[in-house]
């Protein structure tokens, strides 16, 4: 007779499974809270209060050619065939900032490239501008973060203001001036088109995705051909911001898990935080970034010293 087996316990282990493999979820991106937009946006609407108080349009012409005066007092616009778009005169303007070659260039005021993108002409150009703002800007700073959009918003409005004020330069209106935040703006649709290209993997819809960006694109710089309105803003502004997107903007690829969130054990295939073709989109971005700014910059100090009208940045992204 052979040995017994032996004795093993069916019963007890059939009660106690081996325990199941342990499980994993990719975590969810952050979502930041979005404060720099809501402060562009708040920024924007004090100095444009602001400009119309230093206005003081009753002040300077007779009561009844001030429009709204019985209501707004102080406050109230110049006449419509100064401006049309219910906003001060051009001398406010000039004096708090508005971007001006002879300004800029003769009397060295370079902060002019920044302090335009604050000012604006009119209610209505600032309400076009404020509205796009928050419905571009607050998604954005919500997914990127706000250090990002800040670099993003100020580099785009100087990019836009740069090539505007070589346009002003070369304009056949003498002593015309240029505001708004439309150069910023356009940097934020810019941005969403390159970020769209750069991170091209975890897209969905991407042929739906790319068409309706274009078309939005396409329609906002069809504006810019409107009497008045300063295109050059725009193509500046949305040039520096696409550029700027394949630097700022760029996403882990598809699949890439970060070892933090591997529980011990788990066997996770590992792939590169970046593909190759968005390294390849950051080097040229930025090289082109800073051979453009530079090339601006040289051109605009080393021409011609410019010989002001007016003329805003332009109605801005739907």
């Amino acid at each position: 007779m052979g040995k017994r087996p032996p004795y093993s316990n069916d019963i007890e282990a059939a009660r106690y499974p081996p325990p199941p493999p342990p499980s994993y979820h990719i975590p969810q991106s952050t979502q930041w809270f979005s404060w720099l937009v809501p402060l562009f946006f708040l920024a924007n609407v004090v100095l444009f209060v602001y400009s119309m108080y230093l206005n003081d349009c009753p002040g300077y012409l007779n009561e009844n050619d001030c429009l709204y005066y019985h209501y707004l007092g102080r406050y109230s616009f110049q006449p419509f065939s100064e401006n049309p778009l219910l906003g001060p005169s051009v001398r406010t303007l000039r004096v708090m900032g508005a971007l001006e070659k002879d300004l800029v260039v003769g009397e060295n005021e370079a902060w002019r490239f920044l302090t335009c993108m604050f000012l604006h002409a009119g209610v209505i150009h600032l309400l076009a501008n404020m509205f796009s703002l928050l419905f571009i800007g607050v998604r954005l700073e919500n997914e990127f973060g706000f250090f990002k959009i800040g670099l993003l918003y100020m580099f785009s409005g100087f990019g836009g203001s740069l090539l505007s004020v070589l346009h002003l330069g070369d304009s056949a209106a003498p002593n015309t001036i240029s505001v708004g935040a439309s150069g910023a703006l356009f940097g934020l649709l810019g941005a969403m088109l390159s970020e769209l290209l750069t991170n091209w993997t975890i897209y969905l819809n991407k042929c739906a995705a790319l068409t309706s960006l274009l078309l939005i694109i396409g329609l906002n710089l069809a504006v810019g051909f409107l009497p008045h309105v300063d295109n050059s803003a725009h193509i500046g502004g949305f040039l520096a911001g696409y550029f700027l997107g394949f630097v700022l903007l760029i996403r882990p690829q598809y699949g890439y898990v970060n070892r933090k969130y591997v529980p011990p054990g788990y066997n996770v295939k590992r792939k590169s935080k970046y593909k190759w073709y968005q390294y390849v989109f950051l080097v040229l971005a930025l090289i082109i970034l800073l051979i453009g700014y530079a090339y601006g910059l040289a051109l605009l100090y080393i021409g011609k010293p410019p010989d002001v009208m007016f003329s805003i940045s332009g109605t801005n992204p739907i």
